[in-house]
């Protein structure tokens, strides 16, 4: 923490708001779920998608638009593109899910069962695959009727083969909240002005734009890889930043705190 002082007061001043005022907001791709385990990287919902022969198509466009905002769109729609190109079946993503070594992050069923016990909104949103996402929180048996997912969803045709992908793209620098108010289904959300954001990039930290008349906002961060490069900039942005810790541990305890659970 740069400002543990703040930090503090943030907490103080959201726990006597009480739970009722509180949403979570959170990016799910190495944020929600592991960056590795057992020394290996964990894949994240495009890596799970393709066959793996277009794992090297994957890769050969992330690494040219990597970091450039104004290519972000081209990759994502590139990448849908070869998805649809290999005619996906719906019914084989609970397979390839299942087969996978995606894993949610360690003390995952607290933080899933703890939201919708205290009835405290849980925003995903993602610049990933929603079909997929939304297969790993179910399979780990946490989806939960307080969880509502923005993301990329696959559209399949009447035989359940993919054919294209639903609505307006979502990236990484486009993923906020203020989205999804405009759909007119989350009138709750004006009654929650304090907001609990878990990120794992800095693009993470626009997700609560929107949010309306915010009184308090506490952004925890996951510096995964690249530590020494990427800690300046993280702490700079994020009120907490956790380095390579691969358990909701931290978030786990603060809304223990807010909630009045010990």
């Amino acid at each position: 923490m740069k400002d543990p002082e703040r930090v503090q007061e943030i907490l103080v001043s959201m726990q006597k708001a009480g739970s009722n005022t509180l949403q979570v907001i959170s990016d799910f791709d190495m944020t929600l779920t592991r960056f590795e385990y057992n020394g290996k990287r964990c894949p994240t919902c495009h890596t799970e998608a393709p066959p793996e022969h277009l794992l090297s198509h994957r890769d050969r466009l992330y690494s040219v638009s990597r970091g450039e905002a104004a290519l972000m769109v081209e990759w994502w729609t590139k990448a849908h593109e070869l998805l649809i190109e290999q005619r996906i079946k719906k019914d084989a993503l609970h397979i390839a899910v299942r087969e996978s070594d995606a894993m949610l992050r360690e003390g995952y069923e607290f933080f899933f069962d703890h939201l919708h016990e205290h009835s405290i909104p849980l925003l995903i949103f993602s610049a990933g695959i929603g079909d997929i996402l939304e297969e790993v929180i179910r399979q780990a048996r946490v989806f939960h009727s307080n969880v509502n997912v923005f993301s990329n969803y696959m559209d399949f045709d009447e035989l359940g083969v993919l054919q294209a992908f639903k609505g307006e793209l979502i990236h990484i620098y486009n993923k906020r909240e203020g989205a999804l108010l405009n759909t007119g289904h989350f009138r709750e959300l004006r009654a929650r002005p304090n907001v609990l954001l878990l990120g794992d990039s800095l693009g993470d930290l626009n997700m609560a734009d929107g949010v309306h008349d915010m009184e308090n906002i506490l952004k925890i961060g996951f510096l995964n890889d690249k530590v020494e490069d990427r800690k300046p900039s993280y702490l700079d942005s994020y009120d907490i930043v956790l380095v390579k810790d691969e358990s909701l541990d931290v978030p786990n305890a603060v809304l223990r705190f807010l909630t009045g659970n010990k």
